[in-house]
Formats: structure tokens, C-alpha cells, sequence
């Protein structure tokens, strides 16, 4: 049970951002403010959301790419952080489970992810 001004509060954080609806498999790419000393930058990160966890405002969301040297890269992501400048889905993808964690053990072709068709 919830105090109602907390509620209220978060439903107000929910409804000032914009997110697209997007599910394990998709690959997204998620644009992140980032802070060096007194300059700001936006850096993207693409790649496989493998997990989403939570509910409201607590929702966060694991990203996985493969970079320099097929090292995997996991990024965790709350949804309605202040420093996510956007959120583009890429491509839809076509899985099985809600978590994809089985992917950190796959390298190469094993770890594709078949594109969902739209009609």
C-alpha cells in the first residue's frame, strides 16, 4: 500500500515522459545524457534489451551489446531516469521468454534474434 501523495507524484514523473512500448528481444537504442565536469554530451547505446523489471517508477530495463573485441556490455536502465534523452526502438524481435539472460553465454550467430514480421 502506497501513501497517495508518493502515488500521485509518480504518476506525474510517468506521464511527463514519453517511452516506447518495447519488450525483451527488441533492439533499442537509448540515448544517455552524460555529465564531464562542466560539459554535457548525449551518448547512445544500442543494443538488446534482455530484461525488463519493476513496476512504475522503479521500472528499469537491461540493455546488452557486443563491443570491442565481442566483449558484452550490459547496461541497466531506469525507465524514467532524467538522464534517458529518448528511447528508439531499432527493430522488433520475435522471443520466447520475458528474460533473455541465456544470451550471455552465446557468441556470434547463436546469439541472433529473429525480427518479428508485421503485416
Amino acid at each position: 500500500m502506497k501513501n497517495k501523495y508518493i502515488e500521485n507524484f509518480e504518476k506525474a514523473q510517468i506521464e511527463s515522459k514519453n517511452v516506447p512500448d518495447f519488450r525483451a528481444g527488441d533492439t533499442v537504442r537509448v540515448a544517455v545524457r552524460i555529465k564531464e565536469g562542466n560539459k554535457e554530451r548525449v551518448q547512445n547505446f544500442e543494443g538488446v534489451c534482455i530484461s525488463i523489471r519493476g513496476e512504475g517508477t522503479g521500472k528499469t530495463f537491461n540493455v546488452r551489446k557486443i563491443g570491442a573485441n565481442s566483449v558484452g556490455v550490459e547496461r541497466i536502465f531506469p525507465l524514467y531516469s532524467e538522464s534517458i534523452e529518448s528511447i528508439e526502438v531499432v527493430r522488433k524481435g520475435r522471443v520466447r521468454r520475458a528474460k533473455l539472460f541465456y544470451l550471455r553465454d552465446r557468441k556470434g550467430k547463436a546469439a541472433r534474434i529473429k525480427e518479428l514480421r508485421r503485416k
